[in-house]
């Protein structure tokens, strides 16, 4: 993508502050505002499922550990 996005830059002639100011493309804030939203999302999604996986670990530790100190009928 940075090699599309340097190509259509070389070719419209533009500098680099000039190109890549979103002020100047409204579709390109757009799309800038979409990736750090996604992102964004990802990493509370990830967190979420750290914390749910470390809490399924904990309650399979706690059964476990549960049935070992349990006598055997």
């Amino acid at each position: 993508m940075n090699a599309q996005l340097e190509a259509a830059r070389q070719a419209a002639g533009e500098a680099i502050g000039v190109f890549y100011d979103p002020r100047q493309d409204a579709a390109h804030a757009a799309n800038l505002q979409r990736s750090h939203r996604l992102r964004e999302e990802m990493a509370s999604l990830m967190q979420r499922a750290e914390a749910w996986g470390g809490a399924a670990s904990g309650a399979d530790r706690n059964d476990r550990s549960k049935a070992e100190t349990e006598p055997e009928e």
